[in-house]
């Protein structure tokens, strides 16, 4: 046996090594780590593997917008003053000087036109607050529509639906710290929805303005609320909803080699890191230049708070549209009950509706999970049409927030397409009820469709687009089979089960405990999967597979290919759809 000493080190030294001593830094770490056990931890999650997909990356613009509202929100504490002592502004805004107006709006002017990048600074917050409620709302869309939020994630779901409602409470008190014409007539609705509430309304709005509307509290109250109160329970549940996401590991889209047990992707460090730091210089670049390029809340151009007055047109921000536009639909009903008012016309829209949507929203995991009996845990994505109702039923929602939300700027749309304002409120009192009902039909037929589509394309392939002529004079349309990763990805989905009752009474014909929910359970268990299309077995992939060689053997004995087969393989699919196929 010889010895391949190439790979033997050597060495001219005469003395042993030695180890050097550590440096203050490293002997920092190992005290630490000794005592606290770090690394063995930071060496787990560093290497924590993530999936890579752009849809993914919805969340991360949530995360990195809120990154730069603590950014810029903390360079505008530094000259903002919330309070609402009343002076004369004598700042650089030439036509406002002079007006009388509270601190908070002075300031706001000062920063606007005095400090060096504030307006800048102001309107990236602004448009950082946008962006973040966008961003989450997008992302919980597709949270929903792939299936994300099944067990064990419906915990995360309810913080991400918390997170929305605490992000559009921060935006509402954010945007009326500046006590401007546009904010005051904002705050001037939040009096009034407080004083619809029965009985308790006007103890809330005494207590929260500190006396009668609209006193001298509010926005210092209001900056307390925005700087300290909802984004410290905002940083909390973040941080709650990260932690989930690293214990629970992250969902992924079906493919070869990616099952329930595993994740495949790339690790925390060094890629992960590298690209989410890459893109959070994006979201803010970006950020920057819609705050240096697009005005937004021009408070010079409103003018100090006046009770008296209220701006033409005036609307709130866009996530605060859709409560407004039902407000401005709802007929004016009102009731006295026992002495007391009771305004149906601004409970129903603000009070009522608005909560229960949120209500109907954390609580879809959790009625799903009960209709299917589903226990098991999911850490494989669905395709929106492989769960037709649980699309229809968010395309449903969504639809109903649409037109609320549209609703909002009637005024708006009766000016620019010269329509009747009435006309328009009518419509919108119909399409609110049926305009979800009719999405809620057409998109669940639309996906069931797409199954069918599916299914075609399992046992019968893809469609050239070449047309075959047969001896008998007949025309029909060249298939050729899909490729495995194409056929895994259409088949890596369960089939669906109904629940059924398998009896509602005993042997003495008492009724059983529970039956009507079970029988409730089952009725909806019918209409959730009655119609769905399901995926071919393996006996009639198999058929199929054989009829295609079949056809294929009848060919064998030209001497060349049929005619359009020259053509095959050149067009009509990508490089991953390339087509199984032999020789001719």
């Amino acid at each position: 046996m010889s010895l391949d000493t190439s790979k033997v080190a050597s060495t001219n030294g005469s003395t042993a090594a030695t180890a050097s001593k550590p440096s203050k830094v490293g002997g920092v770490a190992t005290w630490a780590d000794d005592r606290l056990g770090l690394a063995t931890a930071m060496r787990k999650n560093l290497r924590k593997v993530f999936p890579d997909h752009w849809s993914f990356m919805l969340g991360e613009i949530a995360l990195w917008s809120f990154v730069v509202l603590l950014l810029s929100g903390v360079f505008l504490t530094l000259w903002f003053n919330p309070s609402m002592g009343e002076i004369h502004y004598e700042g650089s805004y030439d036509q406002l000087r002079g007006i009388a107006m509270s601190e908070a709006m002075a300031s706001t002017l000062n920063i606007s036109f005095d400090v060096r990048g504030g307006l800048l600074m102001r309107q990236m917050h602004h448009w950082a607050a946008m962006l973040f409620i966008a961003s989450m709302m997008v992302h919980l869309l597709r949270v929903a529509f792939t299936g994300a939020f099944r067990k064990p994630r419906e915990l995360n779901w309810v913080i991400g639906c918390l997170l929305l409602l605490l992000g559009t409470l921060e935006g509402f008190t954010g945007y009326s710290l500046p006590d401007d014409l546009l904010s005051g007539t904002g705050v001037r609705a939040a009096d009034g929805f407080l004083k619809a509430t029965p009985v308790v309304g006007s103890y809330m709005s005494f207590f929260l303005f500190g006396g009668e509307f609209p006193g001298d509290a509010i926005i210092p109250r209001l900056y307390i609320i925005h700087v300290l109160l909802i984004p410290g329970l905002l940083l909390g549940l973040i941080a709650a909803h990260m932690l989930l996401l690293v214990y629970h590991k992250h969902t992924q889209w079906p493919g070869p080699g990616r099952t329930n047990d595993n994740v495949v992707g790339f690790p925390m460090l060094p890629v992960y890191a590298a690209k989410a730091g890459g893109f959070f210089f994006i979201v803010f670049g970006v950020t920057a230049l819609m705050g240096g390029l697009m005005t937004i809340n021009p408070v010079w151009k409103f003018g100090p708070y006046d009770p008296t007055k209220v701006t033409a047109g005036s609307q709130p921000d866009w996530y605060m549209g859709w409560p407004d536009g039902l407000l401005r639909i709802m007929p004016g009903w009102e009731s006295v009950i026992f002495g007391y008012t009771i305004s149906w016309n601004v409970m129903i829209p603000i009070l009522i509706v608005p909560p229960l949507m949120l209500v109907i929203l954390m609580l879809l995991p959790f009625l799903e999970g009960w209709i299917t009996g589903d226990k098991r845990d999911h850490h494989l994505l669905q395709r929106p049409r492989n769960a037709p109702t649980r699309t229809a039923v968010m395309v449903s929602l969504m639809t109903f927030y649409g037109l609320a939300w549209a609703a909002g700027g009637n005024d708006i749309i009766a000016i620019r397409l010269d329509l009747s304002i009435n006309q328009i409120t009518y419509f919108m009192r119909v399409a609110v009820f049926l305009g979800p009902l009719i999405a809620f039909i057409v998109t669940r037929r639309w996906c069931i469709s797409l199954q069918r589509l599916d299914n075609e394309k399992l046992l019968h392939g893809y469609e050239t687009g070449i047309i075959m002529r047969s001896p008998d004079g007949g025309y029909a349309e060249r298939h050729l089979p899909i490729s495995d990763t194409a056929a895994y990805t259409l088949t890596a989905r369960d089939r669906d089960q109904i629940h059924t009752v398998e009896g509602d009474t005993d042997s003495n014909g008492v009724v059983a405990p529970g039956s009507r929910i079970q029988a409730l359970r089952a009725k909806l268990s019918d209409g959730m999967f009655r119609h769905n299309v399901q995926k071919p077995t393996a006996a009639e992939i198999e058929e199929a597979h054989h009829h295609a060689a079949h056809e294929h053997e009848l060919e064998a004995g030209l001497d060349h290919p049929a005619d359009g087969h020259q053509f095959d393989g050149h067009s009509d699919h990508t490089v991953e759809e390339a087509p199984l196929r032999g020789g001719h």
